[in-house]
């Protein structure tokens, strides 16, 4: 492996909340200069659009409302904050609107100003020989110096799967025809430090005007609810931008640090739009089909391209290269007859090859490619057939002085059809444990083999699947009527063996069962797997075998703590560890953070599932040794701290030892996809960033426990954690209320930004809420309550509970000694100061005008002043810091600026809603014009705040 001398630095573009720069402030200052300039601009060109679309008025108004925040934010002037109160109380809704679109569209330029920033500072540090914190290159460098040979990493990546699952989550308030705009914008942006004329530079700014005119004439929000096929087109927008290049990309970062060794395909995407079925009642086995068949029609015309790109490229004539005899008979079977390529043996290959892609994609997809030399023909069976066809070509120009054309387009192109075949992602199936129950107890009952399978205990249940997976038969009976949910859910497993024969052994790996509470909902799975065909054999012939791995996901803190034993049991029953063996000796294990968050808090949430991971680690050591099974936990974040989130590298480097071992899965949801990966070059470092990450974890992640002390001290801080949480969420009088008055819940409800409900059930309980609207309504009114809220009386808790002053003392020094020795606790930290420092319970206290109660109102807002504070007191004591990101300046410098103008956009989300929520009932009718624009302006609020607050969802 190459080593070189070179400096290291923390700044990084892993993630928008991840770069750190230090320095004076003179020198960051100048660092960011560009960032300043590139945010005037945009703001000025969108102020003269403003002017422009909008007239003379409207932009003035826009500007003093800007100038009234900023001194109110940044020079603490308050006379500019009742003056900037009493101005936005008294706009018509029209001119609210107005003002809201413009200051939305703000945060939106900004981001777009940051993302180039981010790339340029890390293009700055590499032409120094920097190497920043989350990079290969860093990675590498210390694998290097902890003497681990280049050897043992290619074989660690033979047998790892690193694999970021998009999913579709009701947060995503973005529409595709923004994110197209916002994306030549940032390409416009990212041309300008390479032009050096003012012509050049004149011409840019004219299409960024262009650019800025068609994102305020297009419409921010969407008429109709999101469906799955819109959400399907959504995902498949950054396969186009970012993952299909992208991805081929990272892989040659790492041929170049290993050359001469073969790299596994140890990275693949991973989707569930279109599978995940939990609570979304408008995914069916046709949205399944159509998923798949969009996905590999989304690969195919990916290939095409290339393919026709590589032939104009391989030109070389038979005259002056010679060819393999392969290379030769590859020629010769394309149907290109044209005599003007006679000599042209590559051309005419990739013809051949282009006419096979072009028959695959009509096969598969039942589409057309666009342009054909000859008709298309004789499809590939695989993408095994299509590789090996690239070999040859890749063969020949090895053998005769060509291989300098191979990097350019030909590898790139082999690697993605090695990670991305016909099928493109792996699509995930998935459904609460409870539907499968219903299908298995009515499969049952109409076979009158149990007429109430519901009513029976565990053991009951258990013995009587067992049963089940024993017998040869189907339990369907010809003829008989089914349900039409049984009908739509059997649907599904038949669709799925159906898909796997038609896209490849990768399109479907895995079926998630959502609340998982025993071992009988793992059981019910391989039945309905059986039942179609996914399972062959019976458990105890010998040579059973399954399609779909089994994936439990383990999401409530009661949930999380029977994860072990669960899994003890259900692989103690006969056939089944030798069922999974058969199977590809993998066993994937689904960890949720935001039900385990909404459920116990913050702390208790990471804690447990911090406990989960080290039990199933060593139950799966085990199990390793007898069976060569394979754990992989999948890690079910969110984008908000409350949910999981923050940056990925410092996530995975906190993860117990052991529980990784090259192998991940994770989700990437809501605003978080588009800021991580609608940019190419930002998307790159974010995939570099999550291997990196994986290989420290694996080689140089220590081996040994956490001291006794340390897991002592968090369990007694979870304890008191979650007991504060759900005083205050869950026994607190009228707070139920309170959320559905001070936060935009309600508003979120009817916003057409997902395809899924925002409850599981038809009520206002909290427990019954989904956990993605739940944090995400916190986020809009700035008080970020599942991010931190517990923690601070935990701790004063826990300090307590030294008996003497000396005692108290020691514990708070445990307690730093954690912060600076455990990477859980410090990551844990480090999201807490995260999250604290983007809240601002001033402009939380605006909410509370929209609670009818005054008086619950004022005294739960105190509570939540009161745990905030005593939040923010523990983290002061624990880290030494008093102020917010001090250890991150650019974060910090960030959150200060983009403040002034988050600010309005929440002043006037709250104003509107007081005047939405007053509209009497009858008065809500459809075709009011008043009602529509109090609405709209509500929603276009809500994309705002989210736009600003970046890692929403």
């Amino acid at each position: 492996m190459p080593r070189a001398a070179r400096s290291r630095s923390s700044g990084s573009v892993a993630a928008p909340d991840t770069v750190v720069e230090t320095g004076s402030p003179a020198d960051a200052a100048e660092k960011n200069r560009p960032l300043v300039e590139d945010i005037r601009l945009l703001g000025r060109i969108l102020g003269d659009v403003i002017r422009e679309q909008e007239g003379k008025a409207a932009y003035e108004l826009v500007e003093k409302i800007r100038q009234l925040s900023v001194a109110y934010r940044l020079k603490q002037d308050a006379t500019a904050g009742k003056a900037l109160d009493r101005l936005l109380k008294n706009l018509s809704v029209d001119q609210t609107v107005s003002v809201i679109r413009a200051f939305s569209y703000f945060s939106h330029l900004a981001n777009i100003a940051e993302d180039r920033h981010h790339v340029r500072r890390r293009d700055v540090h590499e032409r120094q020989g920097h190497l920043q914190e989350g990079s290969l290159a860093m990675t590498f460098e210390r694998l290097a110096d902890a003497d681990i040979r280049a050897d043992d990493i290619a074989r660690t990546l033979d047998h790892a799967h690193i694999s970021p699952v998009l999913t579709a989550h009701p947060t995503e308030v973005q529409r595709k025809s923004i994110l197209d705009a916002e994306r030549a914008v940032a390409e416009l942006i990212g041309e300008r430090d390479g032009l050096h004329t003012a012509r050049e530079r004149s011409d840019n700014e004219t299409m960024l005007t262009a650019r800025v005119t068609q994102l305020w004439q297009t419409r921010m929000l969407r008429y109709t609810k999101l469906t799955v096929s819109d959400e399907i087109e959504n995902a498949l927008s950054y396969y186009r931008s970012t993952f299909l290049r992208q991805i081929p990309k990272m892989y040659r970062e790492v041929e170049n640090a290993l050359p001469g060794r073969p790299i596994a395909n140890f990275f693949r995407m991973g989707n569930w739009i279109g599978g995940d079925r939990d609570g979304n009642p408008f995914v069916t086995a046709e949205t399944l089909q159509l998923a798949l068949s969009r996905q590999s029609e989304t690969a195919l015309r990916h290939y095409l391209t290339e393919a026709h790109e590589l032939g104009a490229e391989l030109s070389m004539s038979l005259l002056l290269a010679p060819i393999t005899p392969e290379m030769a008979a590859l020629a010769a079977r394309s149907p290109d007859q044209n005599a003007h390529r006679e000599d042209e043996p590559y051309r005419r290959a990739l013809i051949g090859v282009y006419a096979r892609l072009a028959a695959t994609l009509q096969a598969l997809t039942g589409t057309e490619a666009l342009r054909h030399a000859v008709a298309p023909q004789n499809p590939y069976a695989s993408s095994d057939e299509f590789l090996a066809d690239l070999k040859v070509i890749e063969a020949s120009l090895k053998h005769h002085h060509a291989q300098a054309l191979i990097a350019p387009r030909l590898a790139p192109l082999m690697r993605a059809v090695e990670v991305f075949g016909f099928h493109l992602a792996t699509v995930d199936l998935r459904q609460s444990s409870d539907k499968h129950e219903e299908v298995v107890a009515e499969l049952l009952r109409t076979a009158r083999i149990e007429a109430d399978y519901s009513a029976l205990d565990e053991a009951s249940r258990r013995e009587l699947l067992m049963r089940v997976l024993n017998d040869a038969r189907s339990l369907r009976v010809i003829g008989a009527e089914y349900s039409d949910h049984a009908r739509s859910e059997l649907a599904i497993f038949e669709t799925a063996r159906t898909m796997l024969a038609r896209y490849g052994r990768h399109a479907l790996r895995h079926y998630i069962i959502s609340h998982t509470e025993d071992v009988s909902d793992l059981l019910e799975v391989l039945v309905l797997q059986k039942e179609v065909g996914l399972l062959r054999g019976t458990l105890d012939s010998g040579a059973a075998r399954n399609d779909l791995i089994v994936v439990p996901l383990f999401e409530t803190i009661g949930d999380l703590r029977n994860a072990a034993p669960i899994m003890q049991q259900f692989y103690a029953l006969p056939g089944v560890a030798d069922l999974v063996q058969r199977s590809g000796a993998e066993q994937d294990i689904m960890l949720g953070y935001s039900d385990s968050n909404k459920d116990g808090g913050f702390f208790t949430s990471n804690w447990e599932l911090y406990a989960a991971e080290l039990a199933l680690v060593e139950l799966f050591d085990a199990l390793g040794s007898s069976h060569g099974i394979t754990l992989r936990l999948f890690h079910g974040r969110g984008g908000t701290v409350g949910r999981g989130g923050g940056p990925s590298y410092q996530a995975i480097l906190a993860q117990p030892p052991g529980t990784v071992n090259g192998q991940i899965r994770l989700t990437e949801q809501g605003e978080v996809i588009a800021s991580k990966y609608a940019h190419p070059e930002i998307g790159l470092r974010n995939l570099e960033t999550l291997v990196a990450a994986t290989l420290e974890a694996t080689l140089l992640h220590p081996t040994k426990s956490a001291p006794r002390s340390f897991l002592d001290a968090a369990a007694e801080i979870s304890l008191a954690s979650m007991s504060a949480y759900r005083a205050l969420v869950y026994e607190t009088p009228g707070f139920t209320d309170y959320f559905f008055s001070a936060t935009p819940i309600r508003e979120i409800a009817e916003l057409n930004i997902g395809s899924r409900p925002a409850s599981r059930k038809a009520t206002r309980a909290i427990e019954d809420l989904r956990a993605i609207p739940w944090g995400f309504s916190w986020g809009q009114c700035r008080v970020a309550l599942p991010g931190w809220c517990g923690f601070g009386s935990a701790v004063e808790s826990y300090l307590a509970n030294g008996k003497t002053d000396q005692q108290r003392a020691e514990r708070l020094a445990l307690l730093q000694k954690m912060c600076k020795d455990w990477p859980f606790f410090r990551t844990l930290l480090s999201n807490l100061d995260m999250v604290l420092a983007k809240t601002d319970l001033r402009i939380a206290a605006r909410y509370l005008d929209l609670v009818e109660d005054k008086k619950l109102g004022k005294r739960i807002f105190a509570a939540i002043e009161a745990e905030w504070q005593r939040t923010n007191d523990a983290l002061n004591l624990i880290t030494g810091d008093t102020q917010r990101l001090a250890t991150n300046p650019t974060l910090a410098r960030s959150i200060e600026h983009r403040f002034p103008y988050l600010d309005p956009l929440n002043h006037l989300q709250v104003e509107l809603m007081r005047r939405y929520r007053q509209r009497p009932a009858d008065a809500k009718t459809a075709g009011d014009a008043t009602l529509e624009r109090l609405q709209r302006g509500i929603h276009i609020s809500i994309n705002g705040v989210a736009a600003g607050l970046r890692n929403t969802g």
